[in-house]
């Protein structure tokens, strides 16, 4: 019981319950823009979890996640634009896409290690990006516009905020905690055991590659659903949503919040996309005041927010 009652474990329930009940604050304050804020950075710490468990908990640094983003949201997209509007088949085809575009990159990026594996991982992201680019049907550059969102046989309306939001929110819960499944699980106990001594855990028998090739699996498939959800979100999808940039603005949300922690993405989520907002209103060069801001948290805080608190508590 005292295990659980610390203070990360209150900072990530105080969080859960704020997300939970934002749409009534919304709606008491009239204030919508809040509401869509949140959706976005929602989806973002679906993503960035996912980005989580191959960075935090596998020790693989992947440069080039946002591609998956893409992926799913481009399935959305062209389907939708080819006349088949439906999310049950929508969702799925963008699930599928990007666990078969992660298990080609995984299959040969696994092959290398350290600055190699970085830099593999983001040419496949750049390729991904350059493709899109080149879809001229689908809008080519300049993004393709989704008129419709996924239909549910009427079982949720995603054309209303509020049911959006707490679908995209119940994505990030159920992601959270497949993800906590995972890494609990025998599973995951040998991809962490990879990340800490690969030479070792090889020693006695486990296949390496095979462990760390369906986690990275895993975690490019459930950024597919978090680009499914960007695209319903904003009615569009560009290349931009791929660009290297992208999983830079990822990998910079989960060593914020603290890799290798379950809540740390989200919180470094929301903590970075509303910095990101809130100084964009204030001045036009928010770059300049965000970046130091983010170096000194990555230099002094090691561990990032999640860090932070247990040093906290540890007096």
């Amino acid at each position: 019981m005292k295990a659980l009652l610390n203070v990360r474990n209150a900072v990530a329930a105080l969080l859960v319950a704020g997300l939970l009940l934002l749409p009534l604050y919304s709606s008491l304050s009239g204030n919508v823009f809040v509401l869509t804020l949140f959706t976005r950075i929602v989806i973002m710490a679906l993503a960035a979890s996912s980005l989580n468990l191959i960075m935090g908990y596998g020790g693989m640094m992947s440069f080039g996640h946002a591609a998956y983003l893409g992926i799913g949201g481009y399935a959305v997209g062209i389907l939708a634009q080819e006349g088949i509007g439906s999310g049950f088949i929508q969702w799925p085809v963008a699930l599928a896409a990007s666990a078969l575009y992660a298990l080609v990159i995984g299959a040969l990026s696994l092959r290398t290690r350290g600055v190699y594996f970085i830099m593999i991982t983001l040419a496949f992201a750049q390729m991904a990006y350059y493709v899109a680019s080149g879809l001229s049907r689908y809008g080519g550059d300049d993004g393709l516009t989704i008129y419709k969102r996924s239909e549910f046989a009427g079982l949720i309306n995603l054309s209303n905020r509020v049911q959006f939001y707490y679908l995209c929110l119940a994505c990030l819960l159920s992601g959270v905690f497949l993800i906590w499944r995972i890494v609990n699980s025998r599973f995951g106990m040998v991809v962490q055991g990879l990340r800490s001594n690969e030479l070792r855990m090889q020693a006695i028998g486990f296949p390496a590659k095979r462990y760390q090739l369906a986690c990275f699996v895993i975690a490019g498939t459930i950024c597919g659903l978090a680009g499914a959800l960007l695209a319903d979100n904003t009615d569009f999808i560009s290349p931009a949503v791929m660009y290297w940039t992208r999983s830079g603005d990822l990998m910079v949300m989960v060593i914020l919040g603290g890799m290798g922690t379950l809540f740390g993405p989200a919180i470094g989520a929301v903590v970075y996309l509303l910095l990101e907002e809130l100084l964009s209103q204030i001045t036009e060069y928010s770059g300049l005041i965000l970046g130091p801001l983010l170096l000194l948290i990555v230099l002094f805080g090691r561990g990032g927010i999640m860090g932070l608190l247990g040093r906290f508590e540890g007096g």
